[in-house]
């Protein structure tokens, strides 16, 4: 079993990261923006001067986190599962619990938000995750054992 190839998962963490971040802007900025608007609004939070480019920031900082997390996950199941889309499926699915699962659960407990706003996302993400562990982990390789 091999060590972990820490530049690679950098490698495939960020282009995990860049799916991440595109395929959820596309989601909540495109195809939610409006609801996540009118559920901030409902709670009487408007945002303030350079609110939003702070809450972008932080939300890009969070998919490369999301990226690099799933793209170790799968260097760390590899040995296990066999390399290929299979195990970056793995990986992807686990991330998503993470990332994703919990959190939503959790807001679920608060009923601050819509359920569209719960149940579109957690689906949305899993695709997302999924997407992106196919698209990073295809980066992803250690060098062959030597033959004997």
């Amino acid at each position: 079993m091999g060590r972990i190839q820490t530049g690679r998962v950098i490698l495939a963490g960020v282009i995990a990261g860049i799916v991440i971040n595109i395929l959820e802007f596309v989601l909540h900025g495109t195809f939610l923006g409006k609801d996540w608007k009118a559920a901030m609004d409902a709670l009487g939070r408007t945002a303030q001067p350079g609110e939003e480019a702070r809450s972008m920031i932080l939300y890009i900082v969070g998919g490369f986190i999301g990226g690099f997390a799933l793209a170790w996950l799968y260097a760390a199941i590899r040995p296990r599962f066999g390399a290929g889309p299979g195990t970056a499926l793995k990986a992807g699915i686990g991330a998503w619990v993470f990332a994703s699962l919990g959190p939503t659960l959790v807001q679920m407990a608060f009923g601050l938000f819509p359920g569209k706003l719960l149940y579109v996302p957690l689906i949305g993400d899993y695709i997302i995750y999924v997407v992106a562990a196919l698209a990073g982990c295809w980066f992803y390789h250690e060098p062959e054992a030597a033959a004997a």
